[in-house]
């Protein structure tokens, strides 16, 4: 197969050829990958925000139960997505199908530039934030560890898949053994708001669409197993299986936290708690119990970060293959069986990203508004491709269909919709950084058309 040509039958979706990635990964690498990306800091953040909209203790469980079911939705949609069209690219390739190579450039132009390597910068901000409560490098202590993170973690990667994967497998069992006993600390302890003032009820008249959007954004991060269905194992019944236990896993450890804060706190202190996670362990371990909450935090951080960089530089190798001006990304080295020049690149553009959110300060928020909006823009798209493809190539083989069609897939573009308006009402200046650089995308695409014409 030649590079810079589109693909039109089935035979042609993988990738192929000496420089092709090849299926490495097994389910439980996969399930790996996918808590790990998923279980970030925001889960030490969000409980707090959810509990001041819900009105009772069931509301919040609730509302936690919920996100799990939304995201299984959307997970049986890129299920049959990427069991049908297994391609590195992820997304980036369901879109060139059904949207064509502008839409899809602009897709990975934005992952390379805004959605992923955003991600990382902000996770790596929370990394440095905590890890600079251990030990203080000086005034700009959080965006040192950041950059120096991302560097760690991109030369690891760069070394192989065998090295990244084992990473992530760590990362993830430390995050997952992390939270239980924070769960077990919560469950058993007797403080609920009794060794501590109560504060005032949250109102019952609270936002339950603000309450989904803080909850859906802590499960953002499963739709990753995209950009792994060519590198996984037996992927026809893999990909869907990863995806489920994945969800099962994170909304069991997501409902079992929420109890242990409402068992540790109570609604009242949990829903006005600045972080919910130091406040419960202070009170039921004191001092101790609040270092053992930063570790835990910066462990996840870490997770998140590796996992991002592992799935993000898969798109860059895509745009790399079928565009030539970001042709030089499109080569994976096959002994360590990674994309180097791809993560160099992602890499680079990350550690640019600290350099911005430094010099705003308060790099996380900056973070956020700068990769939400056009994520939720992107996502909508993917969700709203499974309807296009499945009239626009029916006759293709789906070794998985999603369940109750076209129901399932209108329903996660629905969400995918609603969180996009909220994303752009709740954020600021950041997303329209982010939108400006996407947009500047646009003269790219004409410019490698020019050079395309003219070889």
């Amino acid at each position: 197969m030649s590079r810079h040509t589109d693909y039109s039958s089935l035979e042609q979706i993988q990738t192929t050829g000496a420089d092709a990635p090849k299926p490495l990964l097994t389910l439980s690498d996969a399930v790996a990958l996918i808590v790990g990306i998923v279980i970030g800091v925001g889960i030490f953040q969000t409980p707090a925000l959810v509990a001041s909209q819900a009105g009772s203790d069931t509301a919040v469980l609730l509302f936690w139960l919920a996100g799990g079911i939304v995201s299984i939705i959307g997970a049986l949609c890129y299920a049959e997505l990427a069991t049908t069209y297994p391609n590195v690219g992820g997304a980036y390739y369901y879109l060139k199908r059904a949207f064509g190579q502008n839409t899809a450039f602009l897709f990975a132009w934005a992952r390379l530039t805004v959605i992923q390597t955003g991600s990382i910068a902000l996770a790596a901000f929370v990394f440095g934030d905590y890890a600079s409560e251990i030990w203080r490098l000086g005034t700009f202590s959080s965006s040192m560890y950041a950059a120096v993170i991302i560097a760690l973690l991109t030369i690891l990667n760069i070394l192989g898949l065998h090295q990244g994967k084992w990473t992530q497998n760590l990362l993830t069992a430390a995050q997952v053994l992390g939270l239980l006993l924070v769960v077990l600390f919560g469950l058993a302890s007797t403080a609920n708001s009794a060794n501590s003032a109560v504060s005032p009820e949250p109102s019952s008249s609270g936002s339950w669409g603000l309450a989904m959007v803080f909850v859906l954004l802590s499960y953002g991060g499963w739709n990753e197993a995209a950009y792994i269905s060519a590198e996984i194992k037996n992927r026809q019944r893999n990909i869907l299986r990863s995806l489920m236990w994945s969800i099962g896993i994170i909304t069991a450890i997501y409902l079992l936290i929420n109890l242990a804060f409402l068992r540790g706190l109570g609604l009242a202190n949990m829903a006005n708690s600045s972080a919910v996670a130091a406040d419960l362990m202070r009170a039921v371990w004191g001092t101790p119990g609040v270092v053992f909450i930063s570790l835990l935090i910066a462990i996840c951080a870490l997770g998140t970060i590796n996992a991002s960089i592992f799935t993000g530089a898969r798109t860059n190798y895509a745009l790399g293959q079928d565009f030539n001006l970001f042709g030089f990304m499109g080569s994976w080295r096959q002994i360590p069986s990674t994309p180097a020049t791809a993560l160099l690149v992602q890499g680079a553009i990350a550690l640019a990203l600290v350099v911005l959110g430094t010099f705003t300060r308060k790099g996380f928020e900056t973070m956020v508004d700068y990769t939400a909006p056009v994520f939720w823009f992107f996502f909508l798209l993917s969700g709203i491709s499974l309807l296009i493809l499945r009239q626009k190539e029916p006759h293709i083989p789906r070794p998985f269909r999603v369940p109750f069609y076209p129901i399932t897939p209108l329903l996660f573009c629905a969400v995918c919709g609603y969180l996009l308006y909220s994303s752009v009402v709740y954020t600021n200046v950041g997303a329209v950084v982010g939108v400006l650089v996407v947009i500047a995308g646009v003269p790219l695409l004409f410019w490698n058309r020019y050079r395309q014409g003219k070889a």
